[in-house]
């Protein structure tokens, strides 16, 4: 009996080490083809990323007067090659970190051609090489100096920027067929359109037997064909346009009726140059309930103008997005970013500055050079709020600049001593001196023109 209770008892044993091993077995087997299935299911469920976005950052005209050249020869050691490196060092760091950095080329780069100045401008390779350097991607060449050195000299600032196959550049064509092709620049996925236009050459037009193609503003049709052809073969579509008056601050009807008909044709992004001061920042509300960005004018990015409205500046940062599913196209993150160009001795010092790096100190030694003792960063300030909307002006860059400013006083309240005596019997004939010089510069700001810019003459129809 005892023998019967022991086989039976290491036979239940025996089966229960069987069924455990069974279970180990086929049970890290389940498990194992459970996991796939389980991620295969949470792969299906994500659909694949359908939209795109790119950082854009734009500034405005790039001018370069024969003091900027001259500069940067110096800068060289006089060995006949150009150094314009210090003239954008301050801006270098923000225009690399875009995705893509665009800009106006207002001057020519012919080789056949000396360096010259106004009116007539042409300037040394070196310049463009240092601004694809620190980051341009799209060069705009569609604006009133492109014909200063004639048919000979368009040709050659296009052989120029063809050479620099790191960039893109649009609005000046070899021929018709270079002027009907879908031109663009690809970033992050994204095909951006490209098209450049310009109201003026100076009263400059080609010859009648050129193969050089130039968009003017007033050819509708044309325009209207490119950003329609654009925009069916990319993702989005950004016009740089050379339009309005110089030295105003608000577009004229002619600007905005263009904007507007550009828009409908399917732009997504306008930037505007030519006025050398700033004009403001807006949308355009589509019928279906989209928009176009359009800034009218960034001012002049460099430049020797010699009045306070004209060596305030800007370049705009915006975010471009595309819904490849929907189509929809979305401009978001706009922000303005003011500029100051900075020089005093003119063949040496001329320099941009973001507003956050500028001072009242740096104001205060151009002042003299610019005809106006209240230019100041209040002054400057004031002059933004009244031109970009708050909703495109980023504070933070006005209170930075206060800030250094403060800290100038600071320094300056612990070396010097404030006489208080002196500063009473100044006082009054301080403040007569200061009523008088307001009602000059407001004179002198209302009806000047600065000898570095000719008169405009539009393209006859």
């Amino acid at each position: 009996m005892k023998n019967k209770e022991a086989k039976i008892f290491f036979s239940l044993i025996i089966t229960v080490a069987i069924l455990f091993v069974i279970v180990v077995i086929f049970g890290d087997k389940v498990n194992e083809s459970a996991v796939p299935a389980a991620a295969e299911t949470t792969q299906t469920t994500q659909p694949p990323k359908q939209e795109v976005s790119v950082n854009f950052i734009s500034a405005g005209d790039n001018l370069i007067h024969d003091g900027i050249y001259k500069q940067a020869a110096k800068r060289a050691g006089g060995t006949g090659a150009y150094d314009f490196s210090y003239c954008y060092e301050n801006v270098a760091e923000i225009v690399s970190k875009a995705d893509v950095a665009t800009i106006n080329q207002e001057t020519v780069i012919a080789k056949s051609f000396d360096p010259s100045g106004y009116p007539t401008f042409n300037s040394p390779h070196e310049v463009g090489d240092e601004i694809v350097k620190i980051g341009f991607d799209v060069i705009n060449l569609a604006n009133n100096h492109m014909l200063d050195k004639g048919a000979k000299g368009m040709r050659e600032n296009i052989e120029y920027w063809d050479s620099q196959t790191s960039v893109t550049h649009t609005g000046s064509y070899k021929n018709e067929e270079d002027v009907n092709r879908v031109e663009y620049i690809e970033s992050n996925g994204m095909k951006i359109g490209l098209v450049g236009i310009t109201q003026y050459t100076n009263g400059l037009y080609l010859p009648k037997d050129s193969e050089l193609r130039i968009i003017y503003s007033d050819n509708e049709e044309l325009i209207q064909k490119k950003i329609t052809e654009a925009k069916k073969e990319c993702d989005i579509v950004l016009v740089n346009v050379h339009w309005g008056i110089e030295y105003q601050t608000s577009p004229n009807d002619d600007q905005r009726a263009l904007a507007k008909k550009m828009s409908d044709w399917g732009a997504d992004v306008i930037i505007g140059h030519h006025p050398h001061v700033l004009e403001p920042i807006e949308f355009i509300e589509r019928d279906d309930g989209s928009r176009t960005l359009v800034v009218y004018s960034l001012g002049n990015f460099i430049s020797q103008q010699n009045k306070p409205s004209r060596v305030i500046g800007g370049m705009v940062q915006y975010t471009v997005t595309k819904d490849k599913t929907s189509g929809r196209v979305t401009v978001s993150n706009v922000k303005f970013v003011p500029t100051i160009t900075h020089y005093v001795q003119g063949v040496d010092d001329v320099k941009i500055y973001l507003l956050s790096q500028y001072t009242d100190a740096l104001a205060a030694k151009q002042r003299n050079r610019l005809g106006s003792q209240k230019f100041s960063l209040d002054y400057i300030n004031s002059f933004l709020s009244d031109v970009i909307d708050s909703q495109f002006y980023d504070t933070g860059i006005q209170k930075a600049s206060e800030e250094n400013t403060t800290k100038e006083v600071s320094t300056a309240k612990e070396t010097t001593t404030v006489k208080e005596t002196t500063t009473a019997k100044k006082s009054q004939t301080s403040t007569t001196k200061k009523a008088a010089e307001t009602t000059t510069e407001k004179a002198a700001e209302s009806t000047s023109k600065a000898p570095e810019e000719s008169t405009t003459a539009k393209k006859a129809a």
